[in-house]
C-alpha cells in the first residue's frame, strides 16, 4: 500500500462520465485555469500527463484537465490538511459547483478528503496514526462505515503493536478516492471505475518567481532530517509479524 495523492475538483455532477469522456482539454483553457488557480506565480506548460501517474506532482508542478461539466487538479499545493481551511480563493473558483479535494501520503498513513456542496462543507476527514482523527466534520458517506463499525482492522503492524486506529487510513483512502472521483490507483478495479491511466492530463511548471518558497522547503527539509533518527529494517516473519533486524544484521 504505498499510493499519494493531491487532488481537487470543481464539477457539476459526478465526475465519472466525466473522466470516462475525457480526451486531451485545450492548452490555452488548461493554461489560464491553472494560471487562475496560482496568482502570483510563474506558469509554464512542460510535457503533458496522464492523471494515473500524476495524481502527486513533485514540487513546482501542477497537472490539470477541463472536462465536460468539471476541472481537475493534480497539484500539492492546492489541498490543505486540515480539508476545513481550504483558502477562500478556492472556494470562490469552485463557486456553485461540487468541490471535492483528496490527499493521501503513503509515508505517514495519512489522509485527508472533503467535499464541499454550493459553498458548504458537508464532510471533511483528516486521519493518521501519529496525530489519529483530526478533524471529523459532517456525515461520513457509505463507503467508510464498514471502517468506523470497526470491519477493517489493520491485521499487524511493523512493530507487533496494535495499529492505532480501527482502520488504515489508505485503505479508506482509495474507497473515498473511488466514490468522489471515479478511481482507484491500487487494489483491484470494479467494471464501474474509470481507467486514471487513460485520462489526460496538461502538464506546467508552476514556480514562486521570487525563490522565497523553495527556500522554505528546503529548510524544512533540513529541520525534519536533523530530528529523524538512524533508519530501521525489518523482516517479515513465516506467521505474518514483522522481527526488526539489528544493526549487526
Amino acid at each position: 500500500m504505498g499510493a499519494n495523492t493531491a487532488l481537487l475538483a470543481f464539477a457539476e455532477g459526478d465526475l465519472r462520465p466525466a473522466l470516462r469522456g475525457a480526451v486531451g482539454a485545450d492548452p490555452a483553457e488548461v493554461l489560464d485555469l491553472v494560471r487562475g488557480m496560482h496568482i502570483g506565480y510563474e506558469v509554464t506548460p512542460i510535457g503533458d500527463g496522464l492523471l494515473g501517474e500524476d495524481v502527486y506532482p513533485p514540487d513546482d508542478t501542477s497537472y490539470a484537465t477541463a472536462l465536460a461539466g468539471a476541472e481537475l487538479f493534480c497539484d500539492r499545493r492546492l489541498v490543505c490538511d486540515p480539508p476545513s481551511q481550504l483558502p477562500a480563493t478556492l472556494l470562490r473558483a469552485g463557486a456553485d459547483r461540487r468541490i471535492i479535494m483528496h490527499g493521501m501520503h503513503s509515508v505517514s498513513d495519512r489522509l485527508y478528503f472533503a467535499v464541499w456542496e454550493n459553498g458548504s462543507l458537508v464532510r471533511s476527514l483528516s486521519v493518521s496514526p501519529d496525530a489519529g482523527i483530526t478533524e471529523n466534520i459532517g456525515e461520513p458517506y457509505d463507503f467508510e462505515r464498514p471502517y468506523w463499525a470497526g470491519e477493517r482492522p489493520v491485521e499487524s503492524t511493523l512493530s507487533g503493536d496494535p495499529y492505532p486506529l480501527p482502520f488504515h487510513p489508505l485503505e479508506l483512502g482509495e474507497d473515498a478516492l473511488r466514490a468522489l472521483f471515479g478511481f482507484i490507483l491500487e487494489g483491484l478495479p470494479d467494471p464501474s471505475d474509470v481507467d486514471p491511466y487513460e485520462v489526460p492530463v496538461r502538464g506546467f511548471r508552476v514556480a514562486d518567481p521570487t525563490g522565497r518558497e523553495q527556500a522554505e522547503r528546503e529548510a524544512r527539509m533540513s529541520r525534519l532530517l536533523r530530528r529523524m533518527g538512524p533508519p530501521r529494517r525489518y523482516r517479515l516473519m513465516p506467521d505474518g509479524t514483522f522481527q526488526e533486524i539489528g544493526a549487526e544484521a
